[in-house]
């Protein structure tokens, strides 16, 4: 009771007690199962009878069973958080996985394919030797059925033939039993004392060479029609495929099984030339088979393929001349149908048998051969035991390095950057020391810069709001003129300008540009073209004297200081652009410039005066489709002092869209090429019905469908007028 009572007995218990889900489960379960089966045990003390019906045994097993696979789980994941906690022991299982799993993994398919191709050339051996005899029997058969022919042909004596006393086949063939069929006779040509006629089965037609089998046995047979006399003339010869046989066709190779596997049932269904008796299915029938009579009922069912085992297990030539042993399939004909039926060939040999044939043409560079292969698999081996005990040895030289990042981490955590790693080599795990080392002091530098950029970014915030205020918010056209624009800027801000400016009740001045560069310097340069714009139609132009110059049914003004008071003449774009000129090209660097057009609208004549320095120039798109381009000469602001501008003039007729906007309109490109003038003019044209506003979405909507996932390149800004 005391240890229990104490804080450390009852810690010891907390810690054995699970924490987690599936482990409470699992502790559910065995106290089920522990209940369950003391049930089960008191039940069969008190009536066994009454325990075997109540089936607490079965569920007892089944939650047995349940928690054992239970049991795995949480042992594994013990094993897991406990013992591969340390990166040491992490890195022994990674080289065990990398590097000893893999090559047993590799070792086990070589033996597994070695296995595999010593087998399928073993069989092979096997069954090419079969194959060759049975090509030498048929050579002889169709030498045999050509002299038959040539007897019949000239009335000679069928039973002297050359080919069945050839002196080099008689002791060769000594059981091979040679039978002819012609004009519905049957003859036997050659077999041992006491041999019948081979009964010629029904589904024999053409040439035949393989390996069959009947009740009397298994055999080599081959068969040749020819054409004897003008009727047809069959030979057949065979041979028993006994173990004598079998043994002198592999020549020794080891030992060879010829089994059935497969126990195939057939049925005769059509009696084979010799049948004797009465018809088939009669009581009392009888079938040729081979040189025996067999009962039709006999004949019916199912004969097996007769096992034919040759040879024996050559010896040993080295300890590591292993045996091995092969299973495949055989084809044999049934005699009787003519079917084919998969049968065992086994093979029993060893190594040095399968090596002796594989290089038989090498003589004795094939010990050379294997020597060669030994020390190769030796060397291989050498090296992997050598790469896992190098590897085990950095391990702790890794282990060691990982636990002072590991601390680093902690004081980083805290927020102590002042901490360092003491650097002890000059390998990689140093060269990563050294980065933490400046990453702790990159990392107050960085805090202090990002805190600046949050700055800047809530500063470029406010100024993104102080320039929406620059564009025209309330509506300002006039009763005769419809207007509209947008501004899209491609960053926070924009360095795109457009203006509506109100000079009466009967007159609208409309501006558009587009400030050099883009960003914040654009943006600031956009703002003082927009106040001196404003300043320049609201107010009074600066002490300056016009001088006109006539050219054409153009004017250029250029204006020049003078010291006494403006002109009483009424402002025109010209004007402004002359005067907003001289302004930027004093008070902006060089390479800052604008484009812009300034135009004003007089409701009273429908008439529409424009000056444009060096800015896209508008399009005007008639009722008809039509297009008229206010395409008139002039130089960029800023750029270059004392500039004079043109000053032309335009009809507008009602129902007439004129179009101005900034070159982010035209040239965004994709793989298609440039959005273009066309295809903006063609938006305009076919949707001209339709209000401004939505115009203006509709070719804002197209140029983004336009440049797609990419990133704007440029800002878009689109106005757009109309006369009622």
């Amino acid at each position: 009771m005391a240890l229990f009572s104490n804080k450390y007995g009852r810690r010891r218990i907390a810690a054995l007690a699970p924490r987690t889900a599936l482990g409470r489960f699992t502790l559910y379960l065995l106290a089920v199962d522990l209940v369950l089966y003391v049930v089960q045990k008191v039940v069969a003390l008190i009536s066994p009878a009454a325990a075997a019906r109540t089936g607490l045994s079965g569920w007892v097993s089944f939650l047995t069973f349940v928690l054992l696979i239970l049991g795995g789980v949480l042992g594994f994941r013990w094993l897991r958080d406990k013992l591969l906690w340390r990166l040491r022991n992490r890195l022994i299982v990674t080289y065990v996985f990398i590097g000893v799993i893999p090559v047993f993994l590799i070792a086990t398919i070589a033996v597994g394919a070695a296995y595999l191709f010593a087998g399928q050339f073993a069989t092979y051996l096997v069954t090419a030797d079969i194959q060759s005899e049975l090509r030498t029997l048929e050579a002889a058969n169709a030498m045999i059925a050509a002299e038959y022919a040539h007897s019949v042909a000239t009335g000679e004596r069928q039973t002297a033939l050359p080919a069945l006393r050839d002196p080099k086949l008689e002791h060769r063939w000594a059981e091979r039993q040679v039978t002819a069929w012609h004009r519905g006779n049957t003859r036997l040509l050659q077999g041992p004392a006491g041999a019948k006629p081979l009964a010629r089965p029904p589904w024999l037609k053409d040439d035949f060479r393989g390996v069959t089998f009947d009740p009397a046995g298994a055999y080599l047979r081959v068969s040749n029609t020819v054409m004897a006399g003008g009727e047809p003339l069959t030979i057949i010869s065979s041979e028993p495929l006994d173990a004598a046989r079998l043994q002198e066709i592999t020549a020794h190779f080891g030992e060879i099984t010829i089994t059935d596997i497969s126990a195939r049932a057939t049925r005769a269904s059509t009696p084979a030339e010799g049948t004797t008796g009465r018809p088939p299915g009669k009581p009392g029938s009888r079938l040729v088979i081979g040189n025996e009579s067999v009962p039709l009922e006999e004949a019916e069912k199912g004969v097996r393929m007769p096992k034919v085992t040759a040879g024996s297990l050559p010896p040993p030539e080295a300890r590591v001349d292993l045996e091995f042993t092969f299973l495949a399939l055989f084809d044999v004909i049934d005699w009787r149908d003519g079917e084919t039926a998969k049968e065992g060939l086994i093979v029993h040999s060893r190594l040095s048998a399968l090596y002796a044939r594989l290089f038989r043409t090498l003589g004795q560079l094939t010990q050379a051969i294997l020597y060669v292969l030994a020390g190769t698999a030796i060397f291989f081996a050498i090296i992997e035991l050598l790469a896992l005990f190098i590897g085990l040895g950095l391990t702790r030289t890794i282990t060691r390095s990982v636990a002072e990042l590991y601390e680093g981490t902690q004081h980083v955590n805290r927020g102590d950057f002042s901490y360092r790693i003491p650097v002890r080599s000059k390998d990689q795990l140093a060269a990563l020391e050294t980065s933490f080392n400046s990453m702790n002091e990159s990392l107050e530098r960085l805090i202090a810069e990002q805190k600046e950029k949050q700055r800047l970014e809530n500063e470029l915030a406010i100024a993104q709001e102080v320039q929406a205020q620059l564009f025209p918010k309330q509506k300002t056209e006039l009763e005769s003129l419809e207007v509209f624009g947008v501004c899209r800027p491609a960053r926070t801000v924009s360095g795109d300008y457009y203006d509506f400016l109100p000079l009466g009740p009967d007159r609208l001045g409309i501006a558009v540009g587009d400030i050099s560069g883009k960003g914040i310097s654009a943006a600031l340069l956009m703002a003082t073209v927009h106040s001196a714009v404003r300043a320049y139609e609201f107010g009074r132009m600066p002490a300056m004297a016009g001088r006109l110059v006539a050219a054409g049914s153009s004017r250029t003004h250029v204006l020049e200081m003078t010291s006494g008071p403006p002109p009483d003449s009424e402002f025109s774009p010209a004007n402004v652009l002359t005067v907003l000129n001289r302004q930027l090209f004093h008070s902006t660097p060089t390479e800052k410039y604008a484009t812009l057009f300034m135009s004003v609208y007089d409701a009273r004549t429908r008439t529409l005066n424009f000056s444009n320095a060096g800015h896209l120039p508008p399009i005007i798109i008639g009722n008809d489709g039509s297009l008229r381009k206010l395409d008139t000469a002039g130089l960029v602001v800023g750029l270059f002092d004392r500039q004079g501008y043109e000053e032309q003039s335009v009809q507008l007729r009602a129902g007439e869209i004129f179009l101005a906007y900034s070159d982010g309109v035209t040239e965004p490109e994709n793989e298609f090429g440039e959005f273009g003038e066309e295809r903006l003019i063609e938006i305009v044209r076919d949707h001209r019905h339709l209000p401004l506003a939505q115009i203006s979405e509709l070719v804002t909507g197209a140029v983004q469908e336009w440049i797609g996932a990419r990133e704007q390149p440029d800002d878009i800004t689109l106005v757009l007028a109309r006369p009622r």
